[in-house]
């Protein structure tokens, strides 16, 4: 339980203390029993998160320079775009910062569309979903729910991993670090599916001996652990979506 050293201070915006328990900077605990806007802070959230994003590049965009590595100018945020391939060319250079920018004002424009969605949950839409509907119900004391929810999100991050397995096979290919000539942006048509070379990298050195899962030098091993993964968190989401939880969960 959070107190307030001051209890005039404890109203604000309606989540006073006396009625949820925690005082104002306890943040999003004020809003347990609050679906609604629980939800609404979680969107704006993400929008701030994006709209960093989105900035980054941006900056980063205008302060690039082709005559430095990029190890060099201090970039956070163009390394990892150029992994998936966009502005590359042979030996890993860059080539053309335009799919950069690209990449920066989308993170912004999305994170306009979160921040309105995040301030109308927040301000105009239902304070408890599950008067709006049972499906968004976020009873902390249903526990079937709750694992629910868990699955969502597992599925949610399967279908990410798999995006990144159809760019890498299907949409332009990523940028390949041990290719020939210093490096280059290759389809990865081949994906390492043997069971035994994927977990092998957790098994074979479990200490960190020989690198374990960071001791990989194969794209094909890459994309092949993300189909693996991709595949295990998509059927992991389904089992908490159709089962319920054991009696020694609850």
């Amino acid at each position: 339980m959070v107190t307030l050293s001051n209890p005039n201070l404890a109203s604000v915006g309606g989540k006073d203390l006396d009625s949820t328990g925690y005082a104002w900077w306890s943040g999003n605990a004020r809003l347990i029993n609050l679906s609604g806007r629980l939800l609404g802070a979680h969107v704006a959230h993400a929008g701030l998160m994006v709209f960093w994003a989105g900035a980054m590049m941006l900056f980063e965009v205008s302060h690039f320079t082709f005559d430095k590595p990029m190890y060099e100018q201090g970039l956070i945020l163009f390394p990892h775009v150029a992994t998936l391939g966009y502005g590359v060319g042979p030996g890993g250079e860059v080539v053309d910062i335009y799919p950069f920018f690209v990449v920066g004002v989308l993170h912004l424009i999305s994170s306009a569309v979160l921040g309105l969605g995040g301030l109308y949950h927040a301000l105009r839409g239902p304070e408890i979903l599950e008067n709006y509907s049972a499906f968004f119900s976020q009873d902390w004391r249903d526990k079937n729910q709750m694992t629910n929810i868990i699955g969502y999100h597992l599925i949610l991050l399967g279908v990410g991993c798999l995006l990144l397995v159809f760019k890498a096979m299907f949409f332009g290919g990523v940028y390949d670090t041990w290719a020939p000539g210093g490096g280059d942006v290759r389809l990865i048509t081949n994906p390492t599916l043997d069971p035994g070379v994927i977990f092998g990298y957790l098994f074979r050195a479990p200490f960190g001996g020989e690198g374990w899962i960071i001791g990989v030098n194969s794209m094909e091993d890459i994309i092949g652990g993300h189909i693996w993964l991709g595949l295990t968190l998509i059927f992991g989401g389904i089992w908490h979506v159709v089962t319920k939880p054991f009696g020694w969960v609850r």
